[in-house]
């Protein structure tokens, strides 16, 4: 039953994101503390079915699969949601988003596109991909929960952090593609070509 328990919390984080939009949209203290709550859960639960998998052994095609599919879903709506309320200058959240939608994307493409080669290990997440969504995760709740927090205004920490992980993003980005940069400019590897 344990075994099963990451691939529960992986599927219960993509069931959370109707929810963390509708708590969003209906806004004030819905948004405050019930969006802000939905998207702490699923960030939990993004740490915990990791854990729990390696912990008791419970890793699983499925899960291996499913697991990133479901924090990218989550964080690209909660990005989306955040640049779309007008809450941040528009140019700003505009590059600051698109680095880091772009990134998943290039990131994911990269890891499949090494997968095909038996190579996929060159780019397993590293320790600068981890800090980086923790960042990441940490400035979503400070600008979806908006209110001010300890006299501190959360929008203002949310965006530098968001800057913080935009950066990073990049970086690791890099570091991502330098690892793999031998095996796709090697001479031989196969591509896929139209009949």
């Amino acid at each position: 039953m344990i075994k099963r328990l990451p691939n529960f919390l992986t599927i219960l984080r993509i069931l959370l994101v109707p929810i963390f939009v509708a708590l969003f949209y209906w806004g004030g203290e819905v948004r405050t503390f019930g969006a802000t709550g939905v998207f702490a859960v699923a960030a939990i639960t993004d740490w915990a079915d990791g854990y729990l998998a390696r912990r008791y052994q419970g890793v699983s095609p499925f899960g291996t699969f499913l697991d990133p599919v479901a924090d990218k879903i989550m964080v690209v709506t909660a990005l989306v949601l955040i640049a779309s309320s007008g809450e941040i200058q528009a140019l700003l959240a505009g590059i600051l988003i698109s680095v880091i939608i772009g990134r998943e994307i290039t990131v994911s493409a990269l890891r499949e596109w090494m997968a095909e080669l038996g190579e996929r290990n060159k780019v397993a997440v590293s320790w600068m991909g981890k800090i980086k969504a923790t960042t990441q995760m940490i400035s979503i709740l400070l600008l979806v929960y908006e209110r001010p927090l300890l006299g501190f205004s959360t929008r203002i920490l949310g965006i530098a952090l968001l800057v913080v992980a935009a950066g990073m993003t990049l970086w690791s980005m890099v570091g991502y593609v330098r690892a793999a940069w031998p095996s796709l400019m090697a001479s031989g590897t196969h591509l896929d070509k139209e009949p």
